[in-house]
This record gives structure tokens, sequence and C-alpha cells, in this order.
């Protein structure tokens, strides 16, 4: 951890700050499970609680919606104050992903001292690759690995599991997170990776043939 990085986050652990809405700019990506909607969305401001959201989807009030946001992560939640155009979403998570998050809130205000690219949770290396996943039913799809980080894999694929299955890929576990134009992302489970390890290592498990 930079020296700056830590001075910030222990200055806001210090005075227990309490995250209010911060007004951002942040490109996302809404999923409705429900119907298997998608569409792309902009995060106008965000807490440790929820977020504002501009979309062309508005989803009902209380509707259980995922959303990812750039630099930031997936998030589940729930609708609340749906209007034309734009929604809330109230978080659904952990105490300590609510920790996570004031601690990329506290980062991104300080952007101005700190290397933007530590805001994100993992950073994701854009690769090629074939590979292969096996469905819970033993089924074994090919693929091709698109992007990936410490957390998740996008991959390249005609067969989409449906959102939550579990599957399989090189020496991992992965849950299906979404779909996307060309195939799905997945959620690594229990990754062992760290911080340091190399993109080239991280592709070497996925990969046919490496």
């Amino acid at each position: 951890m930079s020296d700056d990085r830590k001075t910030i986050l222990e200055r806001a652990k210090a005075e227990r700050r309490q995250f209010k809405r911060v007004r951002v700019e942040l490109a996302g990506r809404l999923f409705v499970p429900s119907d298997n909607r998608e569409a792309s969305c902009q995060v106008v401001d965000i807490s440790t609680g929820g977020a504002q959201i501009n979309c062309e989807i508005v989803p009902a009030l209380d509707e259980t919606v995922v959303l990812y946001i750039d630099n930031f992560g997936r998030f589940e939640g729930i609708v609340v104050r749906p209007e034309e155009g734009n929604f809330g979403v109230r978080f659904q998570c952990s105490a300590m992903k609510r920790e996570k998050l004031a601690e990329q809130l506290t980062l991104y205000m300080n952007k101005d001292l700190v290397d933007a690219s530590v805001i994100r949770r993992h950073d994701r290396t854009e690769t090629k690759g074939l590979a292969k996943f096996t469905r819970v039913t033993g089924e074994i799809v090919n693929c091709t690995v698109l992007d990936l980080s410490l957390s998740g894999i996008s991959l390249k694929s005609d067969v989409r599991p449906p959102i939550g299955e579990v599957v399989l890929i090189g020496n991992a576990a992965g849950r299906v997170a979404r779909h996307h134009e060309t195939g799905i992302a997945l959620e690594l489970i229990g990754q062992q990776a760290n911080e340091k390890t190399a993109p080239e290592k991280l592709l070497n498990a996925y990969v046919v043939g490496r």
C-alpha cells in the first residue's frame, strides 16, 4: 500500500467518517434478474448504503437488481424511489462489503492524491486465450477468455448458463454473475491468488494448453 493511500485511509478511519451521498459520474451496468433485462447506466451519487442511478430501464419499487459499477465492483440491492429515467438502489451487502466500499469512496474522494488504479478492487487485464468450462450438468463448453482479474473472468461463449450457476474453469470455480453481448462474466469463488499475482500466471490457470 502506498504511503499516500495509507495516510488517507488511516485519517478517515480515525475520524470515523460516516459517508453521506457522494456525487459521482461513474459508468455502470444494471441487471434485473426477474426478467433477465440489462442495460448500461450511470451512477450519479453513492454512499455505503446505496446509489442513485440514471438508466433507460427503471425497475419497479422493491425490485431486486444487480449493479456493476466501474472500478467499484458488483452490488445487489433493492429499488427505491423509482421515477422516469432514474431510481435509487438500497444495497444489500455485508458489513465487510460496506467497509470495503467506504475505503473505495475515501480513495475516490482523494483521487487527486493517489493513483486512480488503487480505487479499483482488482485490476482487470484484457487478454485472449482458448479455454473450457464445465457446467453442473457435466457439459464441457469451449470458450475464449476476454479479460480477467483476481476476482472475475469474462468469457466469450455461445452457451450462457443461467445467472447464479456455478461452473468449473481451470483450477477454479466461478459463479455466473451476468450475461453480456458475447458471452458470460464469472465471479470467481475462493480464488486464492493474491494481489501480487501476475496476469500471465492468472491466465495460465484458465487457458487451454498453458
